[in-house]
């Protein structure tokens, strides 16, 4: 029945995430949730597999107009690649709004996605050789395939990584209650995607520690200051804090080196607009849509290839002071147990 869709107000709280890309924020977003809300109250044999596989059409459309290497046929290429972004967001959507989604969806999505982006980038990049003979645009289409490829694998890579780290604080605290003590653990940045406003806050212990009690009744205890100092965690530059219950925060250090961050961070969650804004939905819109349709292909490739570089290697900056950051944290755990541990007694 058409009363069991929701205001468009709530399809927007279901189905729109916390945090996204600022073209699909931007200029998305605002086409695609009223059209999720209308296709599940009056086409309801519209599923999301079916909204994925039109989406892949209508990129193959675009391939097909890029190819002809005109620039009437390439603002047509732009048009309908933005229009098959729009339906690739469409069928995430409408799975959460009707509860229709599946594993082999998410798939299906996932794989037609890096398909529409070969395609396309053979296509734009072939038809400009074609039409000028110049080797430049060959390699461009090398390049344009290569980094949305590196993007989407290093994605993969970091959040294997991300969630293996918190597997094994977890796993360490799941150990320390076995032993008897009473050891609750909370990550910092779940506690700040539900009060991204928090964050401002955090930076100093007093700080965190306040954060921390009032979101989850719990002591910030990853990579604040100690009485110990460095030399107790065997670590260079590490602060060992105790851990009995606690927020653990695996990004202290990157936010203690960049101050400015967290109101950034925090002036763009405001708009549900994620800090890397340079990822691969953006590089794809300059490539297939900016690009053709001002005219400058390769400066308009070029520069977001730059772009996207510099934002993949300041994540890997931030993974990698991540990583230190759970090291302290797995050293504060081992200094803690050393000390609720009872000496044995010494050999007659």
């Amino acid at each position: 029945m058409l009363h069991d869709i929701p205001p468009l107000a709530e399809v927007r709280r279901v189905t729109e995430k916390k945090r996204d890309a600022w073209w699909t924020v931007l200029l998305v977003d605002p086409v695609a949730t009223p059209l999720v809300r209308f296709t599940a109250r009056r086409a309801r044999w519209v599923t999301p597999n079916g909204i994925t596989w039109a989406a892949l059409v209508l990129g193959l459309g675009a391939a097909a107009c890029f190819a002809q290497g005109d620039w009437r046929w390439l603002l047509a290429g732009a048009a309908l690649y933005h229009v098959s972004f729009v339906l690739d967001c469409m069928d995430g959507k409408l799975a959460r709004l009707t509860g229709t989604g599946s594993v082999f969806g998410a798939w299906l999505d996932y794989v037609f996605d890096r398909v529409r982006v070969l395609f396309c980038a053979v296509a734009l990049m072939g038809g400009q050789y074609v039409r000028t003979g110049d080797v430049l645009y060959v390699w461009l289409a090398l390049a344009v395939v290569f980094l949305d490829m590196l993007r989407y694998v290093d994605a993969l890579q970091i959040f294997k990584i991300r969630h293996g780290m918190r597997k094994q604080i977890k796993a360490r605290a799941r150990q320390a209650r076995r032993a008897g003590a009473e050891r609750e653990v909370a990550f910092m940045e779940d506690l700040l995607r539900d009060n991204p406003e928090a964050e401002t806050e955090v930076g100093t212990r007093a700080d965190a520690d306040a954060a921390g009690a009032d979101a989850a009744g719990v002591v910030a205890v990853a990579g604040a200051a100690a009485d110990g100092g460095p030399e107790e965690a065997g670590l260079p530059g590490a602060a060992v804090a105790p851990v009995p219950t606690g927020v653990v925060d695996l990004h202290q250090e990157f936010r203690s080196r960049f101050p400015w961050y967290a109101r950034f961070r925090t002036f763009l969650l405001r708009r549900r607009i994620r800090t890397h804004l340079v990822s691969g939905i953006e590089f794809q819109m300059a490539v297939f849509i900016v690009g053709p349709a001002v005219g400058a292909l390769v400066p308009v490739t070029v520069g977001a290839a730059v772009l996207l570089l510099v934002f993949e290697l300041a994540i890997i900056y931030k993974l990698l002071l991540s990583t230190r950051d759970f090291a302290r944290t797995l050293a504060s755990f081992d200094a803690q147990e050393k000390e609720e541990r009872p000496e044995l007694p010494a050999a007659a």
